[in-house]
């Protein structure tokens, strides 16, 4: 068994890390390296970077803790994300560099105004705080089961001293820091996967070939559900439903679209994010065949789904055997750097982008001279930290099902208004009436959660799924058809 101590020694060793190459990119320390690094980011390393980002600390536990329950059918998913990335580099992109915007939303003000802008940007700000609460509230609990437990120090105070450790190294360097620092983040998750991969086959005495062809992987690999359209897994639900998933929790998100917005110009951006999303694609691959493995191995070795408040946690499976499973210091090591990786790659750029947008989007911050500027960037950064805690303490006390089925339900309902909005803005040429855009998204948002809590009886037998996400878009769309001006 690995002592926590140990553990919170390599955690603090790369937190140092992270702050020398915080220290080294935020020497400029200004608003135009915080929010765009200065237009000046490598392609290359913002797409091997934004793997990481995407990932998080929910694809990196939850994805193999989530397989026994549903196999690999989240792979349909995965598979409509790759068309998704595709349109946000071909269609979303090139708005984004011909409006020259800071923060997404400009544009919204630009094609419709600026009660568009605000309501554009709130639902951003709703969806990005919940969603990088999910992923820390997961790295949260790991630290709590294998570390702070043994000393008895409460999961609030877990919390706190994460988001404050982010808070460190992101302050001054913003966006610049986090191209290099989701760099050496996502390199630490493929190694742990990998590394795990190699050692759990080594201790069942498999080569990689036994493993794919053995009966034990044949239980946990099925990957489409074609049976009937009523299951909430059906493929072409999955599919569609994971390619708006990206089109919005990327395309239409200011927290990976700061990142592109970074590049050098529009054609560094869209190579960026075509060889991102197949290098996302593989890297999920790789986790849902470690799922696999983790439970081969659990049942080979007796070892039980670890519980928390009582009830089974799929999610702490991964971490269980690569702290106790008897898998060796290298197993493990690997697995502390790749979790506090994974989570310090996505909630590092949730904490710069909601700092970003507010700024922009809400505090129109370019009318402020620029030494005001600069001081109401820090205090706005402060306060996103102190809200993300807030909001990760709160999910200890709600949250009950897998996290990452959690986080792709709840964008169904937070990333449609967005959706609605910047379809509708590219799509069409309408003007609205910009005063009673809000109205439209509230009672959209109203319906689909309506529809999204309707029981499967009432629809014949139909199970919604995360095709809820289109139809929130659609909501929203045929709404603002009703308030487009004559």
């Amino acid at each position: 068994m690995i002592s926590p101590l140990f553990i919170l020694s390599l955690i603090i060793g790369y937190f140092l890390v992270l702050v020398g190459i915080a220290y080294y990119t935020g020497k400029e320390d200004s608003n135009e390296s915080f929010f765009k690094a200065n237009r000046n980011s490598p392609w290359y390393l913002v797409a091997f970077g934004m793997v990481g980002a995407s990932l998080s600390g929910v694809t990196f536990i939850s994805v193999p803790g989530w397989i026994k329950d549903s196999q690999f059918t989240y792979f349909q998913v995965v598979m409509g994300y790759l068309v998704g990335y595709f349109v946000v580099a071909y269609v979303l992109l090139p708005v984004y560099y011909k409006n020259n915007v800071t923060s997404i939303y400009e544009y919204l003000n630009t094609r419709f105004g600026k009660n568009s802008h605000r309501a554009g940007a709130f639902f951003f700000f709703l969806s990005r705080v919940l969603g990088a609460a999910f992923r820390l509230f997961l790295v949260a609990i790991v630290l709590q089961q294998f570390i702070f437990d043994a000393w008895n120090i409460p999961f609030e105070i877990t919390v706190i001293l994460s988001i404050v450790l982010i808070w460190v190294y992101t302050q001054r360097g913003g966006i610049k820091t986090i191209v290099f620092t989701d760099t050496l983040q996502t390199s630490l998750m493929i190694l742990s996967v990998v590394l795990s991969i190699a050692y759990i086959n080594e201790a069942l005495d498999w080569s990689f070939s036994e493993f794919l062809a053995s009966t034990e992987f044949s239980q946990y690999n099925s990957v489409f559900v074609t049976d009937s359209i009523l299951s909430r897994n059906h493929f072409l639900k999955s599919f569609i439903g994971g390619a708006f998933v990206t089109i919005c929790m990327t395309g239409l998100d200011q927290d990976m679209m700061q990142k592109n917005l970074s590049c050098r110009n529009l054609k560094d951006a869209q190579k960026n994010m075509v060889v991102f999303s197949f290098v996302l694609v593989f890297v999920t691959g790789l986790f849902m065949l470690l799922g696999s493995l983790l439970y081969i191995y659990a049942e080979s070795q007796g070892i039980e789904v670890p519980l928390m408040d009582g009830s089974p946690k799929t999610d702490l499976l991964f971490p269980e055997i690569a702290l106790n499973g008897r898998l060796g210091i290298a197993v493990a090591v690997t697995f502390i750097l790749g979790l506090i990786a994974a989570a310090y790659s996505s909630a590092d750029s949730a904490l710069t982008s909601l700092t970003t947008s507010f700024c922009i989007d809400f505090l129109n911050l370019e009318k402020y001279p620029e030494k005001k500027q600069k001081s109401i960037r820090k205090k706005t950064h402060i306060g996103m930290s102190v809200l993300l805690i807030l909001v990760v303490i709160l999910f200890k006390y709600i949250l009950d099902r897998n996290v990452i089925d959690g986080l792709l339900t709840v964008a169904g309902y937070t990333y449609g208004p967005l959706l609605g909005l910047f379809a509708f803005g590219i799509f069409t040429s309408y003007k609205i009436h910009d005063r009673h855009v809000w109205w439209v998204l509230l009672g959209a948002l109203a319906l689909i959660s309506i529809i999204g809590n309707l029981d499967a009886a009432t629809l014949g037998g139909y199970q919604l799924g995360y095709e809820l996400l289109p139809l929130n878009g659609l909501l929203t769309f045929l709404g603002l058809v009703l308030i487009r001006r004559k």
